[in-house]
C-alpha cells in the first residue's frame, strides 16, 4: 500500500501532527511526504519527496492575519502548474493536512482525499457552536483543500470522526516544573506592540518568542527569543502561564501540561476565533487585543491559580485503524 503524505506549513501544529502519525502509518504502508508553505518553525522529520510553495497566510503585526501581504504572496500560476503536476494516481491513500495543492490535485482527477486536519473538525455538522463562520470564512475551509471524508482534532471529542489533539512525543517525556516566568508565544503582534503592552507588568519575567527576530535580546522585564523549538519547549515546561494567539498547536499544550492560558485569537482568522469560543467554555481566559485597558485583565490571570485540566493521552495507533477503515469505503482500487 502507497500513501502519499500532504502538510500544509502554515502553523506548526500540522507539522506535529505529521511528526507523530507518519511513523505510525509506515507500520502499515509505504508513505512519501508532500509539504508547501512556509509559515512553520518545527521542521518536518521525515524525509519531504516534493516541497511546494502552496498557499499560506502572513501574520501581521497587530494581532491578526495581513490579508494584503497574503494575497500579495499568491502566485496562482504556480499553484496551478504544482496542482497538475502531481501524481495521486500514483498511490492508493492521499491524506491531507490541510494542503490545497494536494487536495486540488485530487479534485481534478477525481481521486478521494482524505482530510486529517483541525479545519476538519470545524466543517463537521453542528460542530459549530456560539462562534459560527460567515460564508467565505465557511467556503475557505471547506474548499482550501477539499477532501471527500476525513477525521478531525478537537479540544473535546463530540463525534466519531473526532480525536483529541496530538501531543509531541518529546513534550510527553519530559518533567513540568514551575519557576517564576511567563511565556509569550504571539506572531501576530510587533516587537514594539510587545513592549509596550508588557513592560508595564514589571513585577513578572516575560519570555517571548517571536519570528519578527533572529537574535535573543533583554528589554526591561522581557527576555525575547528567535522561534527555536527547544528553547520554547524548555519555557514552556518550566513556566506558571502561557500567553499565546488561540492556534491549536500551542493552545493543546498548554491544556496538555496543565499550564494557566490567556489567548488572543487572530483577527481575520476564523479557526482562531472558533478555537478561541471553545476555550472560553472550558474556562481559559480570552484577550481581544493588547490596548493599555486590558492590563487589569492580564494582572487578574497573574494572580490566579487556576488551570483547566484535560486528559489527551491515547494511543495514536487507533487513528491508523480509523483512517484505513475509511479508506475501503472510499478507495476505487485495489492497493498498489
Amino acid at each position: 500500500m502507497k500513501i502519499l503524505y500532504c502538510v500544509q506549513l502554515t502553523g506548526n501544529g500540522h507539522v506535529t501532527r505529521a511528526n507523530e502519525l507518519i511513523p505510525e502509518f509506515k507500520k502499515v504502508a509505504k508513505v512519501d511526504v508532500l509539504s508547501s508553505g512556509n509559515q512553520n518553525s518545527l521542521e518536518i522529520k521525515e524525509k519531504v519527496s516534493f516541497k511546494l510553495r502552496g498557499l499560506s497566510f502572513v501574520f501581521g503585526s497587530n494581532g491578526g492575519v495581513d490579508i494584503f501581504k497574503t494575497i500579495i504572496n499568491l502566485r496562482p500560476i504556480t499553484f496551478i502548474r504544482d496542482v497538475f503536476s502531481i501524481q495521486v494516481r500514483n498511490y492508493d491513500l492521499i491524506i491531507n493536512d490541510f494542503e490545497p495543492v494536494s487536495a486540488w490535485a485530487c479534485k481534478f482527477r477525481g481521486v478521494p482525499c482524505y482530510s486529517m486536519s483541525r479545519q476538519f473538525s470545524l466543517i463537521q455538522k453542528n460542530s459549530f457552536n456560539k462562534e459560527k463562520p460567515k460564508l467565505y470564512e465557511f467556503l475557505i475551509l471547506k474548499y482550501f483543500a477539499p477532501a471527500v471524508k476525513g477525521i478531525g482534532f478537537d479540544y473535546k471529542k463530540n463525534n466519531s470522526n473526532n480525536f483529541y489533539p496530538i501531543i509531541k512525543s518529546d513534550i510527553k517525556k519530559k518533567k513540568v516544573i514551575s519557576k517564576n516566568h511567563y511565556t509569550i508565544y504571539l506572531p501576530s503582534f510587533s516587537i514594539e506592540n510587545i513592549i509596550i503592552f508588557f513592560s508595564s507588568l514589571d513585577e513578572v519575567i516575560w519570555h517571548v518568542f517571536s519570528p519578527k527576530i533572529n537574535k535573543s535580546f533583554k528589554k526591561n522585564n522581557l527576555s525575547f527569543f528567535p522561534i527555536d523549538y527547544k528553547g520554547f519547549e524548555q519555557s514552556i515546561l518550566s513556566c506558571e502561564g502561557i500567553i499565546s494567539n488561540a492556534g491549536f498547536e500551542t493552545t493543546s499544550e498548554a491544556l496538555y501540561l496543565n499550564k494557566k492560558l490567556l489567548i488572543i485569537p487572530m483577527k481575520n482568522q476564523f479557526e482562531q476565533q472558533y478555537n478561541a469560543s471553545i476555550l472560553s467554555d472550558m474556562g481559559v481566559k480570552i484577550l481581544l487585543d493588547l490596548k493599555p485597558k486590558r492590563l487589569n485583565k492580564v494582572k487578574e490571570w497573574i494572580l490566579s491559580e487556576k488551570s483547566v485540566k484535560v486528559n489527551y493521552d491515547y494511543d495514536y495507533k487507533s487513528i491508523v485503524e480509523k483512517t484505513l477503515l475509511d479508506f475501503k469505503k472510499i478507495s476505487k482500487k485495489k492497493p498498489i
